[in-house]
């Protein structure tokens, strides 16, 4: 009888030790700590581990074949166990639990979006090294798989990126320690904004860019080559993004870690030395490091100093960059101005750009590309998207080049917008065909100069008297010496500045119509004598917009000085504001959806321009709907600079005591604290959006049953998927729906209450222009509007009021 007993203790405890031999967990066993689940070739074993010198103990996938653990997968990453009362079970709705069987508490679960039960589910470990939940007899589709939740290894055949369908994302986790598997500082993953790229991040901040896949190889990483041990693909389409790599030799064991110093390595097995062994590493000398050279700049490491501007760039800062801090990067020679002349450069061997704000097409041949680049003059660069054969593909950046490196060989190429001046010649006819209009347009400057000083001085000496205080005016005298622009009389122009020629009125004062004695209509801006804005607003203006050369920035023809008397004269804008039209109710409907999303779209270059383009980052301060000017083709113009900023150098944000703006379109953190950037720009133009897409006025507005201004109601509507309830009726069956939604999209998220969550004026343009998903606004600043008692005071529960939108110039910031 006792052998008896004897004999059947052994095979149950054989039968035990069989079925976790096998590759698979049922519902109805669990995995104990000393105990494995091993995959069917025996590549990959499941089970219970400690790594290196910890006493935690987790649930690990490592490598059955190799005499050194290796692991490559961890469950319980961030909730080590810390004794061995532990064990591992599956639930009929097919979620695995790591659970203290001491304490009852559950540790760890996988997640089953479903919770619902399945029919025989089953965990198996496959030679793959991916563990699955599925239905028994269907592993095509699993409940769950390892593969979805990497941690710090990629191994062959597993897909590192997007499934745009399910958005989920697959990337690599650093360890915290070589003793420690929780969640590391550094992450490698796809980044899907712009053109697809591989980055690694220390927390939030790119440490270093592989760049896109070019069709062969990632343009940071020229000398990736096939070799073989594995080949490697990435695939770029509607449903998926993502890099994949597959073994050529199956005996070959190699895997791609992210390790806890942030360096990614590619590592192979070599059994004779039994170790691992790094067959190349990414950051392996200060090139690689991001953005080391600033925009504009490229790092060659076989040339010190290792950085250098472009050709047909300057350093920023010249003292800066002597003494070897490149952080404030380069900037164009000669600075764009949207001139049919401009051109492209080519530049070869190189990395190609940071790709985060670009945009790219799949069909497009080269030449399409660079008319495409040519006619928009946000667009600073093209190329091929991918290289591989003739080349194929367009890929278009916006603003500034961020990140290059040069090359020996193998590098890509790229074409770089630059002024006329600056554009490599074929031939010496090609430069005499350049210099002769540059030439003759001095010429004619100069002469023109001559012409209106002669006409002053011959005035003044007329005038006498008037002349003379003129002259010995000191803050006359004061703009002279910042300014080189014309000074003539406007009496005659204006016909005495009648009334009749009144055009409108704002901060500044009022202006009036001109014609000049040569038939040139123009428009004249007069210091109003109750003006709250006075000499410095005047100069800030006349400084500014002198410098300024873009399509959607109006454009400043003169000034003229008469003792007290201090004018501007521009172009004459035949339409005036756009305030004019779209909160008229008789002419609102002069404005189609086409002709209001061409103005939102040309505002945002203009804007683009200000910020990231011209020689000096300005920020305007006061953009609003009246300072938007329309010229004959309804083609809009910035205007009003006498409240703008400028920055120098890296300089991305100020800070006043004078908060000078509009209500209803100043930024939180600038109405409240006197905190100004680009961002508080991008706000404004939020509002912009929101105002053209509606018809309304954002400060004046409220809903009747909510009670908040435009942006709440946007904001409200945008929740409830009811959008296309802000748009203005008068437009009718002109929208175009996506274009309406995703403007409004746009304008929410250029509104959201942190300055750090609005993107910039580059993401903007893209984000408008595309056609891929957009994320997702949070929050909005201001959207609460009047309170309930005074909303039914106001007279229209959902139009605007009739508040004075006079330019603020005296609020102080707290």
């Amino acid at each position: 009888m006792t052998k008896l007993l004897f004999c059947i203790l052994i095979v149950l405890h054989a039968s035990i030790t069989r079925a976790f031999a096998a590759h698979t967990l049922s519902t109805n066993q669990t995995l104990r700590h000393n105990e494995t689940i091993i995959s069917p070739q025996e590549t990959f074993e499941l089970g219970f581990f400690s790594p290196g010198n910890s006493l935690n103990i987790y649930v690990g996938i490592w490598y059955k074949k190799i005499s050194l653990r290796t692991v490559v997968w961890v469950a319980n990453r961030n909730t080590p166990l810390t004794d061995t009362s532990v064990e591992l079970t599956l639930t009929l709705q097919g979620v695995l639990i790591i659970r203290n069987t001491t304490t009852g508490s559950i540790i760890w679960y996988s997640t089953n979006s479903s919770l619902t039960s399945v029919m025989n589910p089953v965990g198996q470990l496959l030679d793959t090294g991916n563990f699955i939940v599925s239905e028994e007899g269907d592993m095509i589709n699993p409940i769950w798989q390892s593969f979805d939740f990497l941690t710090d290894t990629l191994l062959p055949g597993v897909k590192l990126g997007w499934n745009l369908v399910t958005g989920k994302e697959r990337h690599l986790t650093s360890w915290k320690s070589n003793d420690d598997p929780a969640f590391g500082e550094f992450s490698y993953s796809i980044d899907k904004n712009g053109y697809p790229q591989s980055i690694i991040k220390e927390g939030q901040n790119i440490t270093f860019r592989g760049g896109p896949w070019n069709g062969l190889t990632y343009t940071g990483s020229p000398n990736l080559k096939p070799n073989r041990y594995y080949n490697y693909t990435f695939v770029l389409n509607q449903r998926e993004i993502y890099y994949q790599y597959n073994l050529v030799d199956p005996s070959v064991f190699t895997r791609l870690v992210i390790q806890p110093s942030g360096r990614l390595e590619r590592l192979l097995w070599i059994d004779s030395k039994k170790e691992w062994s790094v067959y190349f590493s990414r950051l392996t000398d200060r090139c690689d490091e991001y953005d080391v050279c600033g925009s504009f700049g490229s790092c060659n490491i076989n040339k010190p100093p290792i950085c250098e501007c472009l050709k047909g760039f300057e350093p920023t800062s010249p003292d800066h960059w002597r003494i070897t801090d490149w952080s404030q990067g380069c900037r164009h020679t000669t600075p764009l101005d949207c001139n049919p002349a401009e051109g492209f450069n080519k530049y070869s061997n190189l990395k190609l750009p940071d790709t985060r704000e670009s945009w790219y097409n799949q069909t497009m041949t080269l030449t399409e590309c660079k008319k495409m680049c040519k006619t928009n003059c946000s667009c600073t660069a093209y190329t091929h998207s991918n290289i591989s054969g003739p080349g194929s593909g367009c890929l278009l950046w916006f603003g500034n080049l961020t990140d290059i490196r040069m090359f020996t060989q193998n590098g890509d190429t790229i074409y770089i917008r630059l002024s006329a001046s600056e554009l490599d010649s074929k031939s010496s006819w090609s430069r005499v065909r350049v210099i002769i209009p540059m030439a003759f347009a001095f010429l004619v400057i100069i002469v023109s100069i001559c012409i209106f000083y002669r006409f002053n001085k011959m005035k003044q000496q007329q005038h006498g008297r008037a002349g003379n205080e003129s002259r010995n005016d000191p803050e006359n005298t004061s703009v002279g010496e910042d300014i080189e622009l014309p000074q003539f009389g406007l009496a005659k122009a204006t016909n005495n500045f009648s009334i009749n020629g009144k055009l409108g009125e704002g901060g500044f004062g009022p202006v009036y119509k001109g014609v000049l004695e040569n038939g040139q209509e123009i428009a004249v801006k007069r210091l109003g004598v109750t003006s709250a804005q006075g000499l410095p607003e005047f100069k800030n203006e006349v400084i500014l917009i002198s410098k300024l050369q873009h399509r959607n920035l109006v454009k400043l023809l003169g000034c003229c000085i008469d003792g007290v008397e201090k004018m501007l004269i521009y172009e004459f804008m035949s339409n005036k504001g756009l305030d004019s039209f779209i909160f008229d109710k008789t002419r609102e409907e002069l404005l189609d959806w086409p002709t209001r999303y061409h103005i939102l779209n040309g505002i945002a270059r203009g804007l683009l321009y200000l910020h990231q383009d011209s020689r000096l980052r300005i920020i305007h301060r006061d953009l609003k709907v009246s300072n938007i000017l329309l010229d004959k083709d309804m083609n809009p113009k910035i205007s009003d600079f006498g409240m703008a900023k400028t920055f120098g150098g890296s300089q991305i944000e100020g800070k006043t005591n004078k908060v000078v703006g509009t209500y209803g379109y100043m930024a939180p953190e600038y109405a409240g604290d006197g905190i100004f950037s680009i961002k508080s720009d991008v706000y404004s133009f939020g509002v912009l959006v929101l105002e053209i897409v509606s018809g309304e006025k954002n400060r004046g507005f409220i809903n009747r049953e909510h009670y908040n201004n435009l942006i709440g109601h946007a904001w409200i509507l945008h929740n409830e998927d009811k959008s296309l309830q802000l748009v203005a009726k008068c437009l009718g069956k002109t929208i175009n729906i996506s274009q309406v939604l995703r403007s409004i999209h746009v304008g929410l998220l250029c509104v959201q209450r942190h300055p750090e969550d609005r993107p910039t004026m580059t993401s903007v343009i893209m984000m408008l222009a595309s056609e891929g998903p957009l994320p997702l606004p949070k929050e909005p600043g201001f959207y609460v509007g009047n309170m309930k008692q005074k909303a039914i005071q106001s007279s229209s529960s959902n139009g605007t009021s009739s508040n004075n939108e006079l330019s603020i110039s005296m609020l102080q910031g707290r």
